[in-house]
């Protein structure tokens, strides 16, 4: 497929959702009875949508490619060079509002500050990053980022199951999964700095590699939580390899697995199957009931302190980005989604996070070709499905073991009081996408929508709360 996919959008790149209904106005029933009810049958329902786990074994059709938001021909924003000044301040952070985020200032803004400060960290816990290619310089990068924000080196390994592909400096498509890499990796260890993290690098972006990958990471069982800042529309992967892709999903879920995949950066809308112009449609595997699917939202924060001030949805025309969301064709409602919307197909997306590009987040990247050392700014929902694994991190860590499939919990807590202390319910702004041709999008409202789904995390109240239920 062609550029412009799912995931990161790097700072200044053409990059995004969809319509959502409010929650039902259904008596709500105890918060434990809910929870409780959801989650058995949410996983149940969940798992039984797909093919059986023989599909695996089949041969596997040539399918489509799976791509980050950055694209193949990404264009960068440069917010300045490392420096050994520690903290530093960036030109971004300073505006009114800020238009960048260092890691202080996010983990203050959704309460993660709050969480370390009762010693959540993400000791003892594994996340796993899925990305295609490599960055050769992600070692050093990670630890120039933690040098440059004051945080804890973590232990930090790389595996190619299939081996790793040389890298061009020259291929557009292996500088942007660079940046994608770069971006999940730093940002996932921004959220849960004591947590370890393991890069598995399938050798291209096509379809039956990003599944080879997978694969090897939950037959290995690498990790608590899986995070996927990729897609593509879901109409446009092989049938066979979205059957396997399913099933395997099922077996990660069975292993209590997290799993977690950007919803997309251009709203409503995604690429045809031959690159050529955009549909309305959501992406895969952000559609997959079994993953947790993170839109995105435009922040309003101190961009010193990190005091939050508020939220919309997330949508720059200028860019042509907007939050991925709307409703499957491929799979059918899940239960745990009946109180929340009426459409026939699973909604996307679940969660939703930070994904502005004139609000993004800075990471050191040496891999671009534009020079060692440089700090840029990340846009794009491939910014919040790292983050939210990070978060699961810390919940396991609350918890100490797995927490699992997240979305009946997740779902059954938003029919409940407690909604409004749990998440930042995003109300303003649509995912309508604006290209060439306009794709009508989807409007925020209160509670679920195919914008931002349930909102932003209050995590310091979150996370100890999932790590209770579980």
């Amino acid at each position: 497929m062609a550029a412009a996919g799912n995931g990161a959008a790097v700072a200044v790149s053409r990059v995004g959702p969809l319509e959502g209904e409010g929650m039902s106005s259904t008596p709500r029933r105890p918060l434990h009875r809910c929870v409780a009810a959801a989650g058995a049958f949410g996983l149940a329902a969940a798992l039984a949508v797909g093919t059986s786990a023989a599909a695996v074994a089949a041969p596997l059709a040539h399918g489509g490619a799976k791509t980050p938001a950055i694209g193949a021909h990404p264009h960068y924003q440069v917010a300045g060079h490392a420096t050994p000044a520690a903290p530093p301040t960036f030109t971004c952070q300073v505006t009114t509002p800020a238009q960048c985020f260092g890691p202080a200032q996010i983990r203050a803004a959704y309460g993660v500050d709050k969480l370390a400060a009762k010693g959540l960290n993400g000791a003892g816990r594994t996340i796993v990053i899925v990305d295609a290619f490599q960055s050769p310089t992600i070692a050093s990068d990670l630890a120039t980022f933690d040098a440059l924000f004051e945080l804890p080196d973590p232990v930090f390994n790389q595996i190619a199951p299939d081996g790793l592909t040389p890298f061009d400096q020259n291929d557009g498509n292996m500088v942007g999964w660079a940046g994608e890499i770069t971006l999940d990796v730093e940002w996932a260890h921004a959220i849960a700095p004591a947590a370890k993290i393991v890069l598995v690098l399938a050798k291209s972006n096509q379809d039956e590699d990003i599944l080879s990958a997978t694969r090897y990471a939950v037959d290995h069982n690498l990790g608590d939580v899986i995070s996927q800042s990729f897609g593509e529309n879901e109409s446009c992967v092989a049938p066979d390899i979205a059957r396997a892709q399913h099933a395997l999903f099922a077996r990660a879920t069975l292993k209590g697995i997290t799993l977690l995949a950007s919803s997309g950066d251009q709203g409503s809308a995604q690429l045809d199957c031959a690159g050529e112009t955009f549909v309305k449609a959501a992406s895969s595997p952000a559609t997959d009931p079994l993953v947790t699917a993170v839109g995105g939202t435009l922040l309003d924060a101190n961009g010193l302190t990190g005091v939050y001030n508020g939220e919309v949805t997330w949508n720059e025309p200028d860019f042509a980005a907007a939050s991925g969301g709307g409703f499957s064709v491929d799979f059918r409602r899940p239960i745990y989604q009946v109180l929340a919307q009426h459409n026939r197909g699973r909604g996307v997306p679940d969660v939703a996070y930070n994904a502005g590009i004139l609000t993004g987040v800075l990471a050191v990247w040496s891999s671009s070709g534009l020079g060692d050392n440089l700090v840029f700014r990340f846009g794009g929902t491939s910014a919040g499905s790292p983050q939210w694994a990070g978060l699961v991190a810390l919940t396991n860590q609350a918890n100490h073991g797995r927490v699992g499939f997240l979305n009946p919990t997740l779902y059954a807590l938003a029919a409940t009081p407690a909604y409004r202390t749990l998440f930042h319910d995003i109300t303003v702004g649509d995912n309508t996408f604006h290209g060439d041709t306009d794709i009508a999008g989807f409007p925020a409202g209160r509670g679920w929508d195919a914008a931002t789904g349930l909102g932003s995390p209050k995590a310091d109240a979150l996370v100890p709360l999932l790590a209770r239920l579980h």
